[in-house]
């Protein structure tokens, strides 16, 4: 049995720290997102480690993306031991009554509906293994708000809800689902902000590592807050 984890978003950022990382502890990586070149460029730091992992181009908000994506890993693979649920955008700028519908509309659809659609896709097969780990990078903005960024405060909201569900829904079955809450990570997404980094992506990766593979069952359902 292959023990391998999904991280979406694994370019750059904390997916692509957090792919590094359970590579280190002897995990297939499965490298999931938009851009060919920084996913093979990913996959070739992993493979530096003599670790292993596979590329596969999808848009998680995309219903047929994710399913044609899910089907392929579940087919390669098996059920994911770990799945790392943090490809995410931001729009910043406008505030409530000036942003475009469809600028909402596309944070939500990649934030909210793309760890959605994911673990819709890919839950049938953990349940019946009996096990594995759902992780859900949502945002310390999941806490408050920021003016002009309403859009990424809702959707990190909305995920800290999801990722509570579907732990109530899977509690007992041997699978977990976790929620990290980072504060300003020294990241792309960070740059431009206003907002100052109080950590690093590998200091992010490694509570992810830990919520994936080293807690305790008891933490279903946590919503681990980082303050930095």
């Amino acid at each position: 049995m292959t023990l391998f984890a999904v991280v979406t978003g694994a370019s750059r950022g904390i997916g692509r720290a957090t792919a590094l990382a359970l590579a280190r502890r002897g995990r297939t990586v499965a490298l999931v997102g938009r851009t060919a070149s920084s996913l093979d460029a990913v996959r070739r730091e992993v493979e530096s480690l003599g670790g292993q992992a596979s590329v596969h181009l999808g848009d998680v908000a995309v219903e047929a993306d994710v399913a044609r994506v899910a089907e392929a890993l579940v087919a390669e693979h098996g059920a994911p031991e770990v799945v790392v649920h943090n490809a995410g955008i931001v729009h910043r700028g406008a505030k409530v009554h000036e942003a475009p519908v469809q600028s909402f509309d596309r944070v939500l659809a990649v934030n909210l509906r793309g760890p959605f659609l994911l673990t819709r896709a890919l839950l049938p097969a953990m349940l019946a293994a009996g096990r594995g780990r759902m992780v859900y990078i949502s945002s310390i903005s999941a806490t408050l708000g920021s003016p002009g960024a309403a859009s990424y405060a809702a959707s990190k909201w909305g995920l800290v809800g999801l990722m509570k569900s579907v732990a109530e829904e899977v509690r007992g079955t041997g699978l977990t689902a976790v929620g990290v809450l980072p504060g300003s990570v020294d990241t792309d997404m960070l740059a431009g902000s206003g907002f100052a980094p109080q950590m690093t992506a590998d200091e992010v990766a490694s509570l992810v590592v830990y919520a994936a593979l080293d807690a305790p069952a008891a933490m279903n359902g946590s919503a681990i807050e980082m303050f930095g």
